[in-house]
C-alpha cells in the first residue's frame, strides 16, 4: 500500500495578545522558550519527526522574527523535496489580510494544489508538547472520517478555558464542539473529565476544500477552525475525536507522557519553564529519541566563575554565572549575572544583563534587559506594576531593551 502523500500546515499568525509585552515585538510562535528554542520549535519538531517534511507557516502578525527563525534553523534537504517553509498573508484574493484560521488556509490553497496530498495535518503553532502526528493521521484513515480533532483530557473544572469536544456513545463521533462552555461535556467513560481541543486536526483533502469554499460564502462566518470549520463536520457526522492519550511517543518517561500546556498567558509560560527544571521534569526536555530541534548558537559552553552556582536551573550557551546564586530558573543563551546577585523562580531571555548585589525573584526578563547593581525585580510587586507588567499570578514581566529603574 502507497504511502499517503501528506501537508503539513502550521497555523503561525497567532497575535498574543495575552502574552504582553512579550508579543509586542514578535509574533507569540516566535516567543522564545526552554532557553535554546521558540514556541514554533515543538510543533515543526513533532511533524518533522513523524517523518512529514513538507511544512507551510501560514504568519501574519509582525512576522519578521519568525520568519527569520524559520528560514535560518528549519533548513530542509532541498534535494529530495522536503522544505518548511514560512508563508506570510499574499492577499490572493483580494486586498485583506488573514480574517481567520480557515481563511488563511484558504488564502494559502495555491500550496495545497501545488502538493496534491491525500491527507492535511493543521497544527497550532504555540503549544508546548511532543507528540507523533502519524498515529493521529493513521486514526484519521482507519476510522474514515473527513476531519480529526486532537482531544486532550482535562478535568471538566478546568475546561471552561478550552473548546471542548462532546462525543456520543461510541466515544469519538463528535456530536458538538463548544467554545469554553460554562458546563463542559463529559467524556463517556468518565464524568469528572472533559476533552479539550487541542487545535491540531487532520483533514481528507477534498473534504477540507469543499468545506473551505462553503465557508468563504458565508458572509456572517467568522472563517475560524474551531469555531466554523469544525462545525460543518460535525453537522455532516464526519468529524471524530483523537484521544491524546493514545498518543505514545518514543523515549517518554512516565512523568512526562501526554505532557501538553497552553502557554497563552504569562503564568502559563511562567509554569511551563517551571516544569523544565525539577530533578524528574514534568517536561523532559532530555528525551533523544524524539527531540525538540532548533538551531543551536554559535556560543561557547556557559560558564561558573567566583563561585557562582545554579540550582535546579537550566543554564543556556554562552552565559557567564559570576559570583551569583541562580535557583530554579531557565537562563537563555549569553545572559550574564554578577557577583552576589540572586535569581530565584525567574525566566531570564537572551542578552540579559544583571549587575552586581541585584535580586530578580519569580520574573520574566525579555532580551537584553538590564538589571543594573543592586536593583531588585520581583520583590515588590506593587512598585513593579507601576513600571512594568506583572501578571495575575504575580510574575513581573520586563519587556525587551529595559534598563530597570529601581
Amino acid at each position: 500500500m502507497a504511502k499517503p502523500k501528506v501537508l503539513g500546515i502550521v497555523l503561525a499568525g497567532g497575535e498574543g495578545k495575552r502574552l504582553w509585552p512579550l508579543t509586542a515585538d514578535r509574533a507569540k510562535p516566535a516567543v522564545p522558550f526552554g532557553g535554546n528554542f521558540r514556541l514554533i520549535d515543538f510543533v515543526l519538531s513533532n511533524l518533522v519527526n513523524a517523518g512529514y517534511l513538507k511544512i507551510c507557516v501560514l504568519t501574519q502578525y509582525k512576522s519578521h522574527s519568525l520568519d527569520r527563525h524559520i528560514t535560518t534553523s528549519w533548513r530542509m534537504s532541498q534535494l529530495i523535496g522536503n522544505y518548511v517553509t514560512p508563508v506570510p498573508a499574499q492577499q490572493r484574493l483580494g486586498p485583506r489580510w488573514y480574517t481567520g484560521s480557515a481563511d488563511a488556509i484558504l488564502q494559502s490553497l495555491n500550496l495545497v494544489y501545488d502538493e496534491n496530498p491525500d491527507y492535511l495535518v493543521v497544527f497550532g503553532a504555540d503549544h508546548v508538547y511532543r507528540m507523533d502526528p502519524s498515529q493521529m493521521v493513521q486514526a484519521h484513515i482507519e476510522s474514515g472520517a473527513e476531519a480529526t480533532v486532537a482531544g486532550i483530557r482535562v478535568p471538566r473544572r478546568e475546561a471552561t478555558a478550552f473548546g471542548v469536544i462532546q462525543t456520543g456513545a461510541d466515544g469519538y463521533t463528535i456530536d458538538q464542539f463548544l467554545e469554553k462552555p460554562a458546563d463542559p461535556p463529559a467524556v463517556p467513560d468518565d464524568p469528572d473529565v472533559a476533552y479539550a481541543s487541542m487545535g491540531n486536526y487532520v483533514f481528507s483533502t477534498k473534504a477540507m476544500i469543499e468545506a473551505l469554499k462553503e465557508d468563504a460564502a458565508d458572509e456572517s462566518s467568522a472563517h475560524d477552525m474551531g469555531g466554523n470549520i469544525i462545525p460543518m463536520f460535525v453537522k455532516r457526522g464526519t468529524a471524530h475525536v483523537y484521544d491524546f492519550a493514545r498518543n505514545k511517543v518514543p523515549g517518554a518517561t512516565d512523568r512526562d507522557a501526554g505532557y501538553w500546556r497552553d502557554v497563552g498567558t504569562l503564568d502559563a509560560y511562567h509554569d511551563a519553564h517551571m516544569d523544565l527544571v525539577s530533578v524528574e521534569p514534568i517536561f523532559n526536555l532530555y528525551n533523544r529519541a524524539w527531540p525538540i530541534l532548533s538551531l543551536p548558537p554559535t556560543l561557547p559552553p556557559a560558564k561558573f566563575v567566583e563561585d557562582g552556582t545554579a540550582r535546579d536551573s537550566m543554564i543556556s550557551a554562552g552565559s557567564i554565572i559570576s559570583g551569583a546564586t541562580v535557583t530554579r530558573s531557565v537562563v537563555s543563551e549569553d545572559v550574564h549575572i554578577n557577583a552576589g546577585s540572586r535569581v530565584e523562580g525567574s525566566v531570564l531571555l537572551p542578552g540579559v544583563r544583571i549587575g552586581r548585589n541585584a535580586v530578580v525573584r519569580h520574573a520574566i526578563l525579555d532580551k537584553n534587559v538590564v538589571v543594573p547593581d543592586g536593583a531588585k525585580v520581583g520583590v515588590d510587586v506593587d512598585l513593579d506594576n507601576d513600571l512594568y507588567t506583572v501578571s495575575p499570578g504575580g510574575i513581573t514581566v520586563v519587556g525587551k531593551n529595559i534598563t530597570i529603574a529601581h
